[in-house]
């Protein structure tokens, strides 16, 4: 069954609050890991609202501030949800998801078989028009940056929370742009896969 109540009458899913695991962060960087094998049991709707508030969600409602740092307050950095029933674009404002398509683009997100059966792939995807004064080779960098804070936050909530994570730049880019009909001014940064591993953390 779906985590989610995809409704294709509806292209906005409204996520929960997130409510973060109670681990310490001295717990969370004992047992922060990469795994690349992961259970087929899709997550909650819960657990999916707290991954995606952990990786670049609103943690100061009165100014907007996330909870990564972004270069300049560019906040160039899309996250897709990608899942067996479909691909969602996170809004993190709003704290909800909306539809990108549906059906199964797992498989897309990555060159290794685990992506196309992970329960969970997040895409990180630079959107170059929201940076603005800087040069072309700065933009390519500052995002990596960027996505690379997002990534270790993500990694930080998942050990917390008992799930297993990895960061991955295996990726056909050309493939996974077209398929998330992506614009000449958005570069697929890294991707990120997430679910239960059966292994005690």
């Amino acid at each position: 069954m779906s985590p989610l109540p995809l409704n294709l009458d509806s292209d906005m899913l409204t996520l929960p609050m997130p409510r973060l695991q109670a681990a310490t962060l001295e717990v969370a960087l004992q047992q922060r890991r990469s795994t690349r094998t992961f259970l087929p049991e899709p997550l909650s709707l819960d657990e999916v609202s707290a991954v995606l508030w952990a990786a670049f969600g609103v943690n100061r409602p009165e100014t907007g501030g996330r909870t990564a740092p972004s270069a300049r307050g560019w906040e160039e950095i899309l996250i897709y949800a990608v899942m067996a029933d479909g691909t969602w674009r996170y809004d993190a404002q709003a704290h909800r998801l909306e539809l990108v398509k549906a059906g199964d683009l797992r498989a897309v997100t990555g060159v290794q078989e685990f992506a196309g059966s992970a329960p969970l792939n997040l895409v990180y995807v630079a959107d170059f028009e929201r940076m603005h004064d800087v040069r072309e080779e700065d933009r390519v960098f500052l995002a990596g940056v960027d996505s690379g804070c997002i990534v270790e936050n993500v990694y930080l909530y998942c050990a917390g929370a008992g799930l297993g994570t990895v960061v991955r730049a295996l990726i056909d880019r050309r493939s996974l742009a077209q398929a998330l009909d992506l614009k000449p001014t958005q570069r697929i940064a890294l991707a990120q896969s997430i679910g239960r591993t059966g292994l005690i953390q």
